[in-house]
């Protein structure tokens, strides 16, 4: 399973734990609401294990169907679209939720013998109540959906709890990038159509992201910063398998950006780890920030590829952990001293040594083309 598909799963799960206690909890206002000097209470065949039974089944119902929708639909197919324009999708889509949802209870009632009095699908006052808090539950989930895409998985939680609220440090692994040639494709295109370039190049490089374990930290004009756990950055060489995962989902898209673009674009990388001080700043604009030194070098590194003409350069140090002798062939560049920096760091370049991608990519590896096919 990729992991895209693992954290849309996810996603629904919380929805669904979510929204079943809540149509508990509606079952019991209406239970207290019949026990207060002005009601003239519940009818005689008013049963609240009954009702409590349809509201939590409907509201798990409905986080199947509707959670689904948000998530596997609306949050994908509308991903650039605004709140405002996925909110009339959304609204659509419960209105229909809603109608099956009571033609299920309708049956249910029914084949149960329930009088009709009592039953929610004729319970025309209860149903316009539960259709407007549910349609403020829908519109508040999708809220938040979009907002932990804002903010990037897990980082809105790590947010409302207050987990770097003490500033806390951690071994993490970064990959910077950005566009080749980027004045010159800007110049060429023209401001807006350069910043929709952007647009489909950040979409684009998203999903080989997610499928290896990263998170993306940072958009920097046309520079992208991933960063990883060390731990999931390490398994399976998923930081180095992101950079050609990245690569070959471009060369897939590259009708698309020619015919947009007349141009494909290509990017330049550096990778390196270290420990860096993770906590959240900000009062009017919260955010969770790394700081330490690791980050600047990880700049530099990038920085350096141009001048070894190559695609990717990585950190000796971060490429003695991962087990590169398998999957990759590896070139030393040597000790080079960056710049602002005494100690100097050791780098390498790489390649795969058997075709990673399904389809013809080229490698550049100190000057020279080497075209991989599968």
């Amino acid at each position: 399973m990729k992991r895209r598909t693992y954290l849309k799963l996810k996603q629904l799960a919380v929805i669904t734990c979510v929204w079943v206690p809540l149509g508990f909890l509606i079952a019991l206002y209406d239970y207290l609401a019949y026990q207060t000097q002005f009601s003239l209470g519940p009818t005689s065949n008013y049963s609240f294990l009954f009702t409590a039974s349809i509201n939590t089944g409907s509201a798990f119902i409905g986080a199947l169907l509707g959670g689904s929708f948000l998530v596997f639909f609306v949050n994908v197919k509308y991903q650039d679209k605004p709140y405002g324009y996925t909110v009339l999708m959304v609204s659509l889509s419960f209105i229909m939720i809603i109608a099956f949802i009571t033609l299920i209870i309708g049956i249910i009632s029914s084949s149960l013998e329930i009088n009709s009095e009592n039953s929610i699908l004729f319970d025309i006052p209860r149903t316009i109540k539960n259709t407007i808090v549910w349609a403020f539950v829908v519109g508040l989930t999708q809220l938040f959906l979009q907002m932990n895409s804002k903010f990037g998985h897990g980082v809105f939680w790590n947010i409302l709890r207050g987990k770097y609220n003490t500033p806390k440090d951690e071994n993490r692994i970064f990959m910077s990038l950005d566009i080749n040639s980027s004045t010159a494709i800007a110049e060429k295109l023209g401001d807006e159509k350069y910043h929709q370039l952007l647009k489909d190049f950040f979409s684009d490089i998203t999903n080989p992201v997610l499928d290896n374990k990263g998170e993306i930290y940072q958009y920097v004009g046309d520079e992208v910063i991933v960063a990883w756990k060390y731990d999931d950055g390490i398994v399976d060489n998923q930081c180095i398998k992101c950079f050609f995962d990245m690569k070959e989902n471009l060369e897939r898209k590259k009708e698309k950006y020619l015919s947009r673009y007349e141009i494909v674009p290509s990017f330049k990388t550096g990778i390196h780890w270290g420990k860096v001080i993770v906590g959240e700043i900000g009062i009017i604009k919260r955010d969770i920030t790394y700081s330490g030194d690791v980050m600047n070098t990880t700049s530099r590194i990038r920085n350096k590829c141009r001048e070894f003409n190559v695609e990717v350069i990585a950190s000796a140090e971060l490429l003695d952990a991962l087990r590169m002798s398998e999957n990759y062939l590896t070139r030393p560049l040597g000790a080079i001293k960056l710049r602002g920096k005494e100690k100097e760091v050791l780098l390498s370049t790489f390649i795969p040594k058997l075709p990673v991608p399904s389809i013809e990519s080229e490698y550049s590896l100190n000057g020279n083309n080497v075209k991989v096919t599968a």
